[in-house]
């Protein structure tokens, strides 16, 4: 049974990393946010009583559990708004503009900065392209992607958080990893 410190640790340490995984999910700040919210406090009420080893793979469960869920009401809504848009007056254009926040992600520990601002902001543009990649990925192929090489799960828990095979998450990792890397030899950057 996870203690009320280790639980509280373990979701500030997976905050930052839940959030850009919503992010690229949902590709709206707020809404990543209500997500991450919505899936901490689920896990606290639920399975607090869990062992901490066993939080990580539940969390991520209900993380992408959520996000579909965003998803399904999303598409209800959209039915409504589309069946009533037909009674409404023509309105202009909405500015839906994404802003990515890749200056949050954490920069790798290698090298000192403040000695290498060169290096520092080559990592950041790094970063930056990497993440404009991941949102062209097709959503399962970002989840898996992020699942077995962000969050460092194997390819079973993966299996279980995305609800199918093995061979489906290596599927979509191959997929999703030469996707990337054509990206990114496209835009210069060399493996």
């Amino acid at each position: 049974m996870a203690t009320r410190q280790e639980l509280s640790d373990f979701l500030s340490e997976v905050e930052l990393r839940a959030y850009k995984q919503a992010l690229f999910a949902v590709q709206d700040e707020h809404t990543a946010l209500d997500i991450v919210q919505d899936s901490m406090m689920k896990l606290a009420e639920k399975y607090a009583h869990k062992p901490p080893a066993e939080l990580p793979p539940l969390f991520q469960r209900i993380l992408q559990n959520t996000i579909r869920d965003y998803y399904r009401r999303q598409k209800s809504r959209s039915l409504w708004v589309t069946l009533f848009s037909a009674f409404m007056p023509a309105s202009g254009e909405k500015d839906t503009e994404y802003s990515d926040i890749p200056e949050s992600l954490p920069l790798a520990q290698d090298f000192d900065q403040k000695n290498n601002p060169g290096a520092a902001a080559e990592q950041s543009q790094l970063i930056e392209l990497i993440s404009k990649a991941l949102e062209t990925l097709p959503p399962r192929q970002r989840e898996a992607f992020l699942l077995r090489y962000w969050e460092e799960m194997d390819v079973s828990e993966t299996a279980k958080i995305m609800d199918c095979s093995e061979g489906s998450v290596k599927t979509h990792c191959s997929r999703a990893t030469h996707t990337l890397a054509a990206i990114l030899e496209g835009k210069g950057v060399k493996r």
